[in-house]
């Protein structure tokens, strides 16, 4: 399955807020998925959409994000937690929490264009699993900052999580440690997650 490119609100108004994907927010609480309906949702159901959030919040596709569970399952540790932090520490995710890029695809697009730097070298691959005290910075280049200042001056992450440091006059964001679990940027459950993966195998 492809990665999601069509409506976003459509997504939104289904699964709920979905902060990586698009920065809009809903006009209105109808905007939003119908919470009274919720108790008609199968046990199936519930745990696809639990699924699908994650998905489409992290922009993945369905063969990236089983690949994770898989590597998260040979962990040590609870599955969902580090299924969590393994996806919080993709480049793409800790640009955009760090509010260099207003959206997930937005940083997916910066790495792909090659404008962000990993401890001075240039990472294009947005799956790049960042670890504590990379210094993530952008190129010196007029266009690459001009870029991500428009991202930080329209982004509205709220909060900085306490594993990462933005220097914002310098470009320049420090990955201080491993996510823990309090500052997962998604309100999610993830052990419906692993309980959809593991009863479809």
């Amino acid at each position: 399955m492809s990665r999601y490119r069509g409506p976003r609100f459509k997504k939104i108004r289904r699964l709920g807020a979905l902060p990586g994907l698009t920065s809009k927010k809903p006009r209105s609480a109808s905007d939003l998925r119908n919470q009274s309906r919720s108790g008609k949702r199968s046990q199936y159901r519930i745990r696809l959409e639990e699924k699908q959030k994650l998905r489409f919040h992290y922009g993945l596709t369905e063969r990236q994000l089983l690949r994770y569970v898989r590597i998260a399952g040979k962990a040590n540790g609870s599955t969902g937690q580090v299924l969590l932090q393994l996806l919080e520490m993709r480049l793409d995710n800790i640009l955009f929490r760090l509010g260099m890029a207003s959206t997930i695809p937005g940083a997916r697009q910066l790495v792909n264009h090659g404008h962000i730097l990993v401890n001075g070298r240039v990472v294009d691959i947005p799956s790049y699993r960042c670890k504590p005290r990379d210094i993530i910075t952008t190129k010196d280049k007029q266009r690459s900052r001009a870029l991500i200042q428009n991202h930080m001056d329209s982004s509205s992450n709220g909060e900085l999580p306490k594993h990462l440091t933005l220097h914002s006059l310098q470009y320049k964001g420090v990955v201080n440690q491993i996510i823990d679990s309090k500052s997962v940027g998604l309100k999610v459950n993830e052990l419906l997650i692993v309980e959809y993966y593991s009863r479809q195998t």
